[in-house]
């Protein structure tokens, strides 16, 4: 059903195609000033003047390597920490200046400029996260360049853009299959006839996985995405002005497991997947709704849009025994006795013959939504000879997350789960949280001749509700208010050669069920560097220093903790983060007809806590004064060769990430341990046939040399690396 409906979009936008030939382009100006307002960065020839940390990867870049996963696109991001789980980023857990990445909480993360995660303010994990395969841009902000995107400030903001209405009659399509039943189906077709623009959208992404289940089930999954838009052109002579609707629909359906492996079985088979597992399957739809009104006068522009997104999911996972002891001590320590009858029945090897073997699997079944309304004002002003670019946002937000968590029991027969429960399943979570959010910013960039100063101020005013839905009497409610000022600035020392330095308040809030005890997440960041840019090479080097006066976190099942309230958070006081951002290119000229562009990106982490604490939360434990936070490489390297031609291009990306803790203290499973440290060499090319007028087709292969390791132990057990990938696809403009 799915590749018809994709066969019928192709059919309509070909005839739409062929209907606007003679379409009228004449008015444009009032469209690309829209795109460029809905783009926070825009490119520029020469010296950037931007006074605080901010990157932009283009369209142009994007499909160099046409990858669907965030993680790998990211590598060439200086400052970003990642920790990989499933292999094809199917629930990123992204941080930035080493923010804590557990489901990329910590960002505030956004689609054409609003907030796309699921609750941002309520339950901030992002559970879901948009098919990058067709976005036209990543922008990733770090310090105080995020203080306009917040709440989430203490680590930065990555906003993804999507596909802007064409002004003339453009589409596209994108075919690929490859190894491990790698296939997708990729489509676009837009145009602007007169007044009225339009673009219409549609992306499947599926594959089989390359990891294998003792049951022989599958470990793919199927992603799909259509997205509509429409624009009307209200512009007269003395205002531009424009209104555009934009409609999106999303689902998974994944055979994904928070059960990894012992690290004995990790070196046998690592790609391997016990049989309890087997029943493991994320299934959810997600669809948004975005009006947007751009206004733009000589003065000032003013942009508003009212938004609406809603997500719904049912996580069915293995959550362990009908037993005390949790899964992941069993897969942790399965040497130990007690635990030696639990590992043959989580691996099919045994039936199970006592209840205290039946297995455990719950459906983490929940429904979240998010609308609000949202205005962003700018105007340029000259005050006494100075000029200043003054920006004014407002936003008022609401969010809910209702959880109704249930489990089942199975027992383990001939290998295969059967289930036991013969009433309705047993529920376990069942409540709401909801927040109401009031935010405003106040930014002013002022230059003065080669100096360029941004201060400004973010406020966030919070009131929210939690109510247990089994006890009446569970309830709170609460509010926040706080002011996140941050102040950067750039000086031009010449043409070439810039220096930035800057300050902002980080600020995380803390989700409404968290009594008032816990704190929010609070630092001061600072940032000092330099940027330099000639006809071939750009560069910048930036230190930062992240300085928590407390770090909070959250217990979830993908952190592996044994959650006795879901989302409980934790204070761990102060904490010290700091480091050194680089990157730099440079494009080497063979021939009139062959380009050699080459690139270098590394960041280098440190951490440490600053207190002595017990904690039970799975990546802490006891921790000792200067233990280091976990999931954070010391060393990150990505380099880059390509070899450009008017008719072809072939690329190499090398990407190394160092060893990483897996817990700070002791007293928590695996302490002591750390991931492998990982290179991985991707390799993308292709060629334009008959100049491009029949297509080109592409060759990608991520991973050429099969490097495998365990990138992680949680959510339970040794995780495995993305093995090697090819793709062949084939793209067609029209």
């Amino acid at each position: 059903m799915k590749k018809l409906l994709l066969s019928a979009i192709v059919a309509s936008i070909v005839h739409g195609h062929a209907m606007a030939a003679d379409a009228d382009t004449k008015k444009k100006t009032v469209n690309e000033k829209h795109v460029e307002n809905i783009r926070i960065l825009g490119s520029t020839d020469g010296l950037r003047a931007d006074t605080g940390s901010a990157t932009f990867i283009d369209e142009t870049e994007l499909e160099k390597f046409e990858y669907d996963d965030i993680n790998r696109i990211l590598a060439k991001v200086p400052g970003v920490n990642i920790r990989q789980e499933d292999g094809y980023g199917l629930r990123p857990n992204i941080g930035f200046r080493g923010a804590t990445p557990e489901r990329s909480k910590k960002i505030a993360l956004m689609e054409d400029g609003i907030l796309i995660a699921p609750a941002p303010y309520s339950a901030s994990a992002a559970y879901y996260f948009p098919q990058v395969s067709r976005m036209t841009g990543v922008e990733v902000f770090k310090g105080p360049a995020s203080i306009k995107y917040g709440p989430n400030t203490v680590a930065g903001a990555l906003n993804l853009t999507t596909r802007a209405i064409p002004n003339d009659s453009e589409g596209g399509l994108d075919i690929a299959a490859g190894s491990d039943g790698y296939k997708k189906y990729h489509v676009h077709y837009g145009n602007t006839n007169g007044d009225f623009g339009y673009l219409i959208e549609a992306l499947n992404v599926s594959a089989d996985g390359f990891k294998e289940l003792d049951s022989g089930d599958d470990t793919g999954f199927d992603k799909n995405s259509f997205m509509a838009k429409f624009n009307y052109d209200l512009s007269t002579d003395s205002l531009n002005q424009l209104v555009e609707l934009k409609l999106g629909y999303d689902d998974e359906l994944s055979h994904e497991s928070y059960v990894g492996l012992t690290d004995a079985d990790f070196e046998k088979t690592p790609n391997r997947r016990y049989s309890a597992s087997q029943n493991d399957l994320m299934d959810w739809e997600h669809s948004n709704a975005l009006f947007t009104h751009f206004m733009e006068t000589a003065e000032f522009s003013l942009t508003t849009r009212a938004y609406y997104n809603k997500f719904e999911r049912s996580w069915n996972k293995l959550n362990g025994f009908n037993f005390d002891n949790r899964l992941e001590d069993i897969i942790a320590d399965p040497t130990n006795t007690i635990y030696a009858d639990f590992i043959e029945v989580l691996k099919g090897e045994r039936d199970s013959e006592s209840t205290r073997e039946n297995l455990v699997l719950g459906d983490n079944a929940r429904e979240y939504y998010s609308w609000g309304v949202q205005s962003d004002f700018a105007k340029s002003l000259n005050i006494a000879g100075i000029e200043h670019q003054l920006e004014i946002g407002i936003r008022y937000h609401v969010d809910e997350i209702e959880r109704k968590h249930t489990v089942d029991y199975f027992t383990m027969t001939n290998g295969q789960l059967v289930k036991t429960t013969t009433n309705e399943p047993e529920k376990t979570t069942f409540n709401t949280e909801e927040s109401k959010a009031l935010s405003v910013y106040i930014q002013d960039t002022i230059t003065l001749d080669v100096l360029t100063i941004t201060a400004g101020v973010r406020g966030e005013y919070i009131d929210s509700t939690y109510q247990n839905t089994f006890k009446a009497n569970d309830w709170l409610t609460k509010e926040s208010r706080i002011w996140l000022p941050g102040v950067s600035a750039f000086y031009k020392f010449n043409n070439q050669l810039g220096f930035l330095m800057g300050v902002n308040k980080g600020y995380v809030p803390t989700s409404p069920q968290q009594d008032p005890q816990i704190k929010p997440e609070e630092s001061v960041n600072y940032e000092l560097g330099l940027r330099y840019s000639d006809d071939a090479t750009n560069a910048e080097v930036v230190a930062f220093i992240n300085d928590y006066s407390n770090l909070k976190e959250s217990c979830t099942f993908s952190a592996s903790a044994n959650c006795s309230v879901v989302d409980t958070e934790y204070n761990a006081g102060e904490v010290d983060i700091y480091g050194l951002e680089a990157t730099a290119s440079h494009t080497i000229t063979l021939t009139d007809n062959l380009d050699l562009p080459l690139s270098a990106v590394y960041t280098y982490s440190q951490s440490e806590f600053k207190e002595s604490f017990v904690s039970d939360f799975a990546l802490w434990g006891n921790v000792t004064a200067g233990d280091e936070v976990p999931y954070l490489a010391e060393h990150q390297i990505t380099l880059a060769a390509e070899l450009t031609n008017n008719n072809w291009q072939a690329a190499v990306l090398v990407k190394y990430i160092g060893e990483m803790k897996e817990a700070a203290g002791t007293g928590v499973n695996f302490e002591g341990v750390n991931t492998e440290a990982l290179t991985v060499v991707d390799f993308s090319g292709s060629y334009d046939i008959n100049n491009g007028e029949h297509g080109s087709v592409y060759l990608k292969v991520d991973n050429i040399f099969e490097a495998v390791e365990s990138v992680s132990h949680r959510p339970y057990g040794a995780r495995p690396s993305k093995p090697r990938q090819a793709v062949l696809g084939y793209k067609y403009a029209f």
